[in-house]
């Protein structure tokens, strides 16, 4: 667009001003070996093994990737991790990021959790959002076959209510603390039902402002006509249309089911369609602006610049409170940090949760940062001039 937006995704200053010359060394060599993706995978294979048997590995573990990508193994542990981000403008959306439970006793006790996170976010001007994943409140078998219209048991249709229940007392926490919450996305397979949810609980609690914010997948061929749709029922229901705008987390399980089942892949054949969804629905987002707030959840650069283009070109401040751009704790610090120092707003995803029980949220974030992707060559090769610029200062 061409427009002069005051700030550079380059200034490595800005970008790591946060970090110890420890830290970057950290991450340096943590590169270093995800740039071997087989190793990666054999070394999360082994991990799991390890923490099976109770094998002594939690220490290493937690200094090394469970600090890279998450602020601690509770609420109360992360605080120093949302100070921290705080003191440089950069918010914090806390995660409990325990994953793959169906048993009633774990989604009732997760679903105390993420209230606990609630509570506690009221009135904090680090922690504006909450979060959390309907499938870790809700058993996504019985939501599966809620989706593919199969008959319910007795017993599972009093699960389901109970689930759905467990969404709405969230969503009724969330919207009398003052927190805006964000529902996570899911797998294709159940992501209608949640959909529906979600829309029921903004028609509630987002009369007069967007609290309830749903994600929405940019990488699957229907999102764009969902996001229209969303956009029709809260025009002609008066209420805010909360988005989450993300490109994707489960494209390879997604392809392996739809294959496996014999049914079109859901997801956009290239990258560069994908690519091209997101950035249309920025467009969109900020040219229905009335009636949509927006959480810009990528580490796409361009896309990062696209909205702050867009918020240029329509007169809009760059701390609206409409238009948050966020990134995942642990990655791509050269956005949040640069974008934060511009003046945007900028809420960081900070997983929290036990060790063991964060593996696999730890698992997915290795892997999209191993190989040799031009995202991971490009933070690598800024960390290394980060710790050379320091060492040519003289600075720790």
């Amino acid at each position: 667009m061409g427009i002069k937006l005051g700030f550079s995704f380059d200034n490595l200053k800005i970008a790591f001003a946060h970090l110890s010359i420890n830290d970057l060394k950290r991450m340096q060599k943590l590169y270093r070996l995800m740039r071997y993706p087989f190793i990666v995978r054999l070394g999360i294979f082994f991990v799991k093994i390890s923490l099976n048997l109770g094998l002594p590995i939690k220490a290493p573990l937690k200094r090394t990737i469970f600090e890279q990508f998450c602020g601690g193994e509770s609420f109360e542990t992360s605080q120093k991790t949302v100070e921290s981000l705080g003191k440089y403008g950069v918010s914090s959306v806390l995660d409990y990021s325990v994953e793959g439970k169906e048993e009633d006793h774990i989604l009732e006790a997760t679903m105390e959790e993420i209230l606990n996170s609630i509570h506690k976010a009221k009135g904090n001007a680090l922690i504006p959002f909450a979060v959390f994943k309907v499938s870790g409140i809700a058993p996504s078998s019985i939501l599966a076959k809620v989706q593919s219209k199969q008959e319910l048991l007795p017993k599972e249709r009093k699960r389901i209510d109970e689930a759905k229940e467990r969404v709405f007392k969230l969503c009724e926490a969330a919207s009398k603390s003052g927190v805006k919450l964000m529902v996570d996305g899911e797998e294709s397979w159940f992501q209608a039902v949640t959909d529906h949810w979600i829309l029921e609980a903004m028609k509630t609690y987002n009369k007069e402002e967007a609290i309830i914010y749903n994600t929405f997948q940019m990488y699957r061929k229907v999102m764009s006509r969902r996001l229209r749709d969303a956009h029709h029922e809260a025009v002609a229901n008066s209420f805010y249309l909360g988005v989450k705008l993300v490109r994707g987390a489960y494209m390879e399980k997604e392809r392996q089911k739809a294959k496996k089942e014999g049914y079109p892949d859901p997801i956009h054949a290239t990258k560069e369609a994908t690519d091209n969804a997101f950035n249309k629905a920025l467009q969109f987002c900020i040219n229905n602006k009335q009636r949509i707030y927006l959480v810009n959840g990528t580490h796409n650069e361009l896309s990062n610049t696209i909205l702050a283009e867009l918020m240029e070109l329509h007169g809009l401040k760059k701390g609206d409170r409409r238009f948050y751009f966020s990134q995942l704790y642990g990655m791509s610090d050269h956005i949040s940090f640069n974008l934060a120092n511009a003046g945007y707003n900028v809420v960081k995803y900070v997983p929290y949760g036990p060790v063991k029980e964060v593996l696999p949220y730890l698992g997915r974030r290795i892997k999209e940062n191993s190989g040799i992707s031009d995202q991971v060559i490009k933070e690598k090769t800024m960390v290394e001039n980060e710790i050379l610029r320091r060492k040519n200062l003289k600075i720790a």
